[in-house]
């Protein structure tokens, strides 16, 4: 059963893909950090950016100029390697969130496999709760994986709800859902914060309000692709409004 709608959940918009149309060109426009204005001033809580390896999108120097600027709250989304850790370490974000990252994927394809890697996972999240930054993890709706992360003991765990997302049918979506729920469930249960996101738009993000105990919503590529059509402002109010009246928009 899912649990009543929380009141008061975060809304972390992605800007990753308005650096995506900078980098296609490699100009200086659209400006990644005047999107994150926006997006506060529309109603989010905080600003997600996923500085990956290969620098396809996000630079170093975006996130340094967030903040600098102190727009609001910074999740930084990386991986689980030394040079990213060491480079959040100087940077010193409020949150990061651990991610699986590789070259040729067009997106994150999965969670991250704290169970299979979890002396590496261990260290990095020691070192970054040592710079004072609050550690989430990301990870599929998996037992294996949220014991794991609940003996790692870790702030909050950030449900990736891709497969959700792309159920073809209702009866897999129920299904997918039904597994998140259960998840959501234990990490409440083991007094973590549940945090969700990836693949989420205006046409599925309702169910996902109603996880228990969620925190927390990370969306990116649906609100730029609306704000292709609607402006950015738009977007995020629409999708503001979505999670506070737990419909649709």
């Amino acid at each position: 059963m899912m649990a009543a709608v929380m009141p008061g959940i975060r809304l972390g918009v992605n800007i990753d893909h308005i650096a995506t149309l900078r980098q296609v060109r490699l100009t200086d426009y659209p400006d990644p950090v005047a999107a994150a204005v926006v997006a506060m001033q529309a109603g989010a809580d905080l600003i997600t950016v996923h500085l990956r390896e290969d620098r396809r999108h996000i630079q170093e120097a975006d996130v340094a100029a967030l903040l600098r600027q102190r727009i609001g709250p910074v999740n930084l989304e990386m991986a689980v390697v030394e040079p990213m850790v060491e480079q959040a370490c100087q940077l010193r974000p409020e949150y990061c969130c651990l991610v699986p990252e590789r070259r040729a994927e067009l997106t994150t394809e999965g969670g991250l496999d704290v169970a299979g890697n979890r002396t590496a996972v261990a260290a990095a999240c020691k070192r970054l709760h040592s710079a004072g930054i609050r550690v989430s993890l990301f990870i599929d709706p998996e037992r294996a994986q949220v014991q794991c992360a609940v003996a790692l003991g870790v702030p909050a765990v950030e449900l990736h709800t891709g497969r959700y997302a792309e159920a073809g049918d209702t009866s897999s979506r129920r299904a997918e859902l039904d597994r998140l729920a259960a998840a959501a469930a234990s990490v409440v249960q083991a007094g973590m914060a549940v945090h969700a996101g990836h693949g989420l738009h205006y046409h599925n993000t309702a169910a996902v309000v109603g996880l228990p105990g969620l925190q927390e919503l990370n969306i990116g590529h649906g609100i730029v692709a609306r704000a292709v059509f609607t402006g950015l402002h738009r977007a995020v109010a629409d999708m503001r409004a979505l999670i506070d009246q737990g419909g649709t928009a």
